[in-house]
């Protein structure tokens, strides 16, 4: 099934949105919850699965949600489709936390594209959502992402969400990159992934940087994140009072000073 073809502009700098204009019949797919705001001609329908074929058999879309359970999705996905009787809608589409939003044409990579986890925004109807898993063990034990990511199929736009910055990496045949695990967010099917040890074994344990580091070999496309969400999980966690962190930002007093300035609440 050939995608919706959708114009679309993407507003903001750190915390993005994308808005998409559908044309009367035309619609979009996008992860439950997503929705910033949408024109009244633009219905809303839940679907089983990824919502990429509304009409295929129960069994596909049990199969299609099954895979998105894998992945740590939900089982349902949003269409939106413009039921208008004529002129375009708009319906847009906001990031879960700060980063930026990628909008890639799956026909420039092959039609195809792997991303990590919980990546996937939204993208043109016609566009499938499937899993892909890491073939080499080690890989997928210590890959980042695990054993499991998403795979994006077809020939339609698709939008992406990244922590933090990105950046392209357009890799030749042979050329190889290492990237911290966590910040691997996509990369296209043509990329040999792997692991690599860190270092010596001092430098394992002191550098901070991980045992493993990602191998991602050319020919293809790989695009970087500098601020993987479970980085910046980590570090909220970690500044919460219950698990002893201070929220007294500079204060050479930590929780005592916290106490003294009446902040302690």
């Amino acid at each position: 099934m050939a995608a919706d073809v959708v114009d679309y502009q993407i507003y903001g700098e750190e915390m993005q949105f994308v808005e998409i204009e559908l044309d009367p019949g035309e619609s979009a797919v996008a992860e439950a919850g997503m929705m910033m705001h949408k024109h009244p001609a633009i219905t809303m329908d839940a679907v089983f699965g990824d919502g990429s074929n509304q009409n295929q058999s129960i069994w596909g879309s049990l199969l299609s949600a099954g895979k998105r359970l894998i992945t740590g999705e939900s089982l349902f996905t949003t269409v939106f489709t413009h039921k208008g009787a004529g002129g375009k809608a708009k319906v847009a589409f906001a990031a879960p936390y700060p980063g930026h939003i990628l909008a890639l044409d799956l026909r420039e990579f092959g039609g195809q594209l792997i991303c990590q986890k919980d990546s996937f925004l939204a993208a043109a109807r016609g566009v499938s959502l499937s899993i892909f898993f890491q073939r080499k063990i080690l890989t997928g034990l210590f890959g980042g992402e695990g054993f499991i990511m998403q795979q994006l199929e077809g020939d339609g736009m698709v939008f992406v969400h990244v922590g933090g910055c990105v950046i392209r990496k357009d890799l030749g045949p042979g050329e190889e990159i290492h990237v911290d695990t966590g910040c691997v967010a996509a990369f296209t099917r043509t990329i040999s992934f792997d692991v690599v040890q860190a270092g010596s074994i001092k430098s394992m344990i002191f550098a901070g940087e991980g045992v493993f580091f990602a191998s991602l070999k050319g020919p293809g496309t790989v695009w970087i994140q500098s601020l993987p969400f479970s980085r910046l999980a980590g570090r909220m966690l970690a500044s919460l009072p219950q698990t002893g962190g201070s929220t007294g930002e500079g204060s050479a007093l930590g929780g005592l000073g916290d106490i003294v300035m009446g902040n302690n609440r």
